[in-house]
């Protein structure tokens, strides 16, 4: 069996990715990888407090890998970042990374140019899997999630602070990606069968900068 790390947004992409891979016998997750703005100390993009993540992997029963992220992030500052997370993980004997990627070829050539070399081998466990029957199954399943970004130039910023069910996927426009893959949306799990127990969060404020629109989510 690999050990294995998951790349951990705290959105519904990746909590699937833990569903599907705890489901597969020859992986075995040890651990949450997530990169943090290290001056709001909440993930990037989802804009997710770290304590409400590190409430997450407690519900996961996974340790938490935290990557402290300066702002403004350079590229080259961020891949250096990542370089010593992966030297550290192969020393825990650690063999790969999953992403909770679902379509994305640039992203996912990324990814695999990234970790060539660091002896970790990406995986990808939702790869390729339709997204709007995908979207249903993790409502299906009884994963709840709300939406904590919106980027404006692709969906109207209402949908902020929403819960990723029925009645949001009936009403996103058709040019937008039931996953939001695109970068339409992004996520916070807060129940869903790959956590031990629902965590209790309200919507706060929500916040504007540039094109994006977040709430933030407080833990109830």
């Amino acid at each position: 069996m690999k050990r294995i790390l998951l790349s951990w947004s705290s959105g519904k992409d990746s909590a699937w990715s833990l569903h599907v891979l705890r489901q597969r016998a020859e992986y075995e997750v040890v651990g949450l990888l997530t990169t943090f703005n290290e001056v709001a100390d909440r993930v990037a993009m989802h804009a997710v407090r770290h304590d409400l993540v590190e409430r997450q992997a407690a519900a996961a029963g996974l340790p938490l890998w935290s990557v402290p992220l300066p702002w403004p992030c350079s590229n080259e500052q961020y891949e250096s970042l990542m370089a010593q997370t992966c030297v550290k993980a192969v020393a825990d004997g650690i063999e790969g990374i999953a992403f909770g990627d679902l379509f994305l070829e640039d992203v996912r050539a990324y990814r695999e140019k990234q970790m060539k070399g660091t002896g970790l081998q990406p995986l990808f466990p939702v790869w390729g899997m339709p997204t709007r029957a995908l979207a249903r199954e993790m409502i299906a399943s009884g994963t709840r999630a709300k939406l904590t970004c919106i980027d404006t130039e692709k969906l109207d910023r209402s949908f902020v602070g929403r819960e990723f069910d029925k009645a949001l996927l009936s009403s996103l426009p058709d040019d937008v990606d039931p996953c939001g893959e695109r970068g339409e949306f992004h996520s916070f799990v807060y129940a869903g069968p790959m956590l031990n127990a629902v965590l209790p969060v309200s919507v706060g404020e929500t916040v504007v900068r540039d094109q994006f629109v977040f709430a933030d989510l407080i833990s109830t």
